[in-house]
């Protein structure tokens, strides 16, 4: 019997990509609590506008990639993509250990941009392909949980740093990320069946089908609602990343190789806390009613007001720390049930690619935080920032629950053609 067919595989899967996802999120954001070690060698990050604009490049690239890069998961091979996503930016990580120029590691931020998109569509669909019944939250919600391991692992960059140096950090993860890719290429195998295109007599119906995905997510109004909330709730992710540390460096005159592992652990524990909460809500609420996802993720959304409430405007550790926690577990809840969601509303072959777009618009909206936050803090308006990101997010929650209403757990190609047939007639 192949490995592929054994019961165990689909959750070694899942543990296998939680690995990688724990390794994106770490060699990406280290970085953030990194900046102190590094500016001793590399001067121009000593101007925190150039700080935010090294963070928001990565940000950019990404987003703009991300549509082609769900595009490309939804039609080839996701092992080779996501070892080849892997390999890249864990050698990018590398190099950055051996650079002193501002504008090299521009470059090289944006490069791990590139190599970054094309992870997660890829294994996420792939998981959602390997649990397509009753433990997909919880599947999608392990998997996830390496992003959080990673951030908060991250967060202990700058007490590397501190007692090693910032080059060591980086050589030490990338070295780690290579050998790992090595481990993939051996033990992770793509579900069978998909990307096939068929024989030359099916090719054409097939490659039909796909050009079709594009036009059949634009004319869904739910994908513009995950388009707007995954937006919004991409605001305060992207700036408790990626500016928080910093601020409360500032504001509680503490050190940040104390603040940058207390905050990124806080988060990160909570968030990780909270996929695996949403991800067995979810797969309980949903055989009672079909928006069960849809109300944990909203539910989720919710939590994340009066976490930044007392996030941002508390001034105070404990409080701080407290609204860490409640962010993190809303975000979490929200999170493990983005591609659950999507299931619910498209057929396997369109999956990657809406949450390629998705990435693209959250992750835009991200790095247009981090920039703009950045010359706030300068001018002294970033009061006006946070509210208009609480706004956002509450607006977002009303929409989830209004809008949101799936008609069955796993949408199908032959589900999907039924409902345009009943909808026409």
């Amino acid at each position: 019997m192949k490995i592929t067919e054994r019961k165990f595989y689909p959750w070694l899967v899942v543990a296998m990509l939680a690995v990688v996802s724990l390794l994106n999120y770490l060699d990406r954001q280290m970085l953030a609590t990194m900046r102190p070690y590094m500016m001793e060698d590399i001067e121009a990050l000593r101007d925190v506008a150039n700080f935010g604009r090294l963070m928001a490049i990565f940000l950019w690239v990404y987003a703009l990639m991300s549509p082609l890069s769900g595009a490309i998961a939804d039609r080839i091979n996701r092992k080779w993509l996501i070892i080849f996503s892997l390999g890249v930016w864990s050698t990018v990580t590398l190099l950055m250990g051996y650079t002193y120029d501002i504008r090299t590691l521009y470059v090289l931020r944006g490069i791990m941009g590139i190599s970054e998109a094309f992870y997660i569509p890829a294994a996420l669909s792939l998981v959602a392909d390997y649990h397509n019944g009753p433990t997909r939250s919880i599947a999608v919600g392990a998997l996830t949980s390496g992003i959080y391991l990673g951030q908060a692992i991250g967060g202990f960059g700058a007490t590397i740093s501190a007692h090693a140096s910032w080059q060591f950090t980086f050589h030490v993860f990338g070295l780690i990320g290579i050998a790992y890719a090595l481990v993939l290429a051996v033990l992770l195998h793509e579900k069978k069946g998909h990307g096939a295109v068929g024989t030359a007599d099916n090719a054409a119906p097939n490659t039909s089908a796909r050009r079709q995905g594009l036009a059949m997510l634009v004319r869904h109004t739910a994908f513009w609602v995950m388009l707007f909330y995954f937006s919004a709730l991409n605001l305060p992710g992207w700036v408790t990343k990626n500016w928080l540390p910093t601020m409360m460096c500032d504001t509680l005159d503490m050190s940040m190789d104390v603040v940058g592992p207390m905050w990124t652990v806080t988060l990160a524990m909570s968030s990780f806390a909270g996929v695996f909460f949403g991800g067995w809500l979810s797969d309980r609420w949903v055989k009672r009613t079909l928006r069960g996802r849809v109300f944990t993720s909203a539910t989720g959304l919710a939590m994340i007001v009066p976490a930044l409430l007392l996030i941002l405007f508390s001034g105070n550790l404990g409080a701080i720390l407290a609204g860490g926690i409640i962010f993190g577990i809303g975000f979490g809840m929200y999170d493990t049930n983005n591609m659950p969601i999507i299931c619910q509303f498209f057929p396997s072959r369109s999956r990657a690619t809406c949450y390629g777009i998705m990435n693209f618009t959250g992750i835009a909206a991200g790095a247009l935080i981090t920039e703009v936050l950045g010359y706030a803090m300068q001018g002294g308006y970033q009061t006006s920032v946070f509210a208009a990101m609480i706004v956002a997010v509450g607006a977002s929650v009303l929409l989830e629950i209004c809008v949101m209403r799936p008609h069955t757990v796993d949408m199908t190609d032959e589900l999907l053609e039924a409902r345009a047939i009943e909808e026409q007639a």
